[in-house]
Formats: C-alpha cells, sequence, structure tokens
C-alpha cells in the first residue's frame, strides 16, 4: 500500500500514520526525519542538502525529492510507504510521479483529513508541556488537575512557541496557499480520498481503513 496523508497542521496525520503503519506493516516515511537522516549519514544527496542547509538557504526540490527517492528505494518499502508531510507543492508532486514510474511504482490512494481551520486554531493553541517530564495537556480537552501545574511531575506548563496563535495561523495561511491545491491534483488522478478529520481519532481511524480496503 503506497499512501499519501495529507491535512493540515494539527489535524491528527502523525497519529492516523501509526495506525496505518501498524496495519499494512509499512513505514511512516517524514521528509523532516529523512533529511536530517540523509545529512547524518553523509549521502550524495544528505551533502547537497547540508550545503544548502549551512549557508541558510531552503533545501531545493530537486534534493528533498531526491532524499525521498533514495528512501523509497530501501527495503522496508517493498510492500508500500506512507509519506507524512511531502509533497508540499504541486511541482514536488509532479517530481514525485516521475521518480514512482521510474521505479516502476504508483501511489494507491492520498488521504485528505479535512479540518475546520477554527477547529485547529482552537486544539494548537490549547496544548501546554511540562517543561520537566514533557507530558502534554489541553486547556479544553485535558487539562491539568491544577492549572498551569502537570499532574504527573508537579512541573511548570508551558505554551511552545510553534503553539502561538500567530505563529499557527501563518502554518495554517502556508498550507492553503501551498499544499491545500494538491487535493485538485490527486483528485484528478484518481487516488483522492478525502475524510471528515473533526470526527473522533477511533472513527476516523475505522473509515480510512474501510476506504483502503474497499479500494
Amino acid at each position: 500500500m503506497k499512501l499519501i496523508l495529507l491535512g493540515p497542521p494539527g489535524a491528527g496525520k502523525g497519529t492516523q500514520a501509526k495506525m496505518l503503519t501498524d496495519e499494512f506493516s509499512i513505514p511512516q516515511i517524514s521528509t523532516g526525519d529523512i533529511l536530517r537522516a540523509a545529512v547524518k549519514d553523509g549521502t550524495a544527496m544528505g551533502l547537497k542538502a547540508k550545503e544548502y542547509m549551512n549557508a541558510g538557504g531552503l533545501v531545493p526540490d530537486e534534493v528533498v525529492v531526491g532524499i525521498v527517492r533514495d528512501r523509497l528505494q530501501e527495503a522496508d518499502c517493498v510492500n508500500g510507504f506512507i509519506l507524512d508531510g511531502f509533497p508540499r507543492t504541486v511541482a514536488q508532486a509532479d517530481a514525485l510521479q516521475a521518480s514512482l514510474q521510474g521505479m516502476g511504482k504508483e501511489l494507491d490512494r492520498v488521504i485528505s483529513l479535512d479540518v475546520d481551520p477554527e477547529a485547529l486554531v482552537e486544539r494548537l493553541t490549547g496544548r501546554r508541556t511540562c517543561k520537566e517530564c514533557g507530558r502534554g495537556y489541553h486547556v479544553k480537552f485535558d487539562p491539568s488537575r491544577q492549572s498551569d501545574v502537570c499532574d504527573a511531575c508537579g512541573g511548570a506548563l508551558f505554551q511552545r512557541d510553534d503553539d502561538q496563535e500567530e505563529t499557527i495561523r501563518k502554518r495554517l495561511q502556508v498550507y492553503a496557499d501551498q499544499t491545500s491545491p494538491l487535493i485538485s491534483y490527486y483528485k484528478e488522478i484518481g487516488v483522492l480520498l478525502e475524510l471528515d478529520g473533526m470526527q473522533p481519532i477511533q472513527i476516523v481511524q475505522e473509515k480510512m481503513l474501510s476506504l483502503l480496503q474497499a479500494s
């Protein structure tokens, strides 16, 4: 099963990807993780990426796509994979399609999790993390018993910088501008599945599995 997960920040892609990994025994591939691994391992593409990163620039699409292509050819991807966080743009999607064709592979499905942006703002800005043990809370959905104090260790709770409302709204806007066009892109190819990501996690999982097994 060769899959892509689409959805804005906070839509629950990581949670669903773990479930799919367990269900189909295929790896979840995060571009951030494999980029760091390629740089650490000193691969040809990793060295190219390091040059741009050391210069403070963005790693260009051709290097990112090359790193993804290398990863998809590893032994654990023989039965499929889940791409999480890639592609981010139509240009990257075109490059991925060309790479897959070159490897004699094609996508089975692209799953888009649809979530209301304002609900995401509430979901993400409400997150709190313990400075001591790292346990996570939510001010509305999973609060600590005592405000701003961790139930587990008594450490102080804080809001991460990337959970600030201004930061989140910028990330959501970037997704809307750059990544949401991929929904139409994959719909035209005929591989898109759209799911209501506002439902409880278990319901989303059950519907996702049902759709994948029926396709």
